[in-house]
């Protein structure tokens, strides 16, 4: 690690781990926040959720991107409400977050074994 005065800043390898298991892979975030959610859920409030629950740092432009694509690849289902987009995990979309959970799992398993 390298050092800063007193204080020990993250190294870079440590830095790049973070950014790939949060930002890159952001769709996982987002679909355990609609997971959870007894409704669907306006783009702005996924954000939200991400921010304030999650802790993580998300531009907006970054998340609706998330949001949008996962749209596109049929991971959420978009219910039109008053002119109004609201998101929902569909059925392909909590199947895909399952095995990505348990592919996680799996790689901590080897890590730590």
């Amino acid at each position: 690690m390298e050092q800063c005065g007193a204080e020990l800043m993250e190294s870079r390898a440590l830095a790049r781990l973070r950014r790939k298991i949060t930002v890159e892979v952001l769709w996982l975030y987002v679909a355990k926040v609609l997971a959870r959610s007894s409704s669907p859920l306006r783009a702005y409030e996924v954000i939200k959720a991400l921010r304030e629950e999650m802790g993580l740092k998300v531009s907006t432009i970054t998340a609706y991107r998330v949001i949008y694509r996962m749209s596109g690849e049929g991971l959420l289902e978009v219910i039109k409400v008053g002119g109004e987009n609201l998101y929902k995990l569909s059925d392909r979309g909590r199947e895909e977050f399952n095995k990505a959970v348990e592919l996680l799992e799996t790689i901590v398993k080897m890590l730590k074994a």
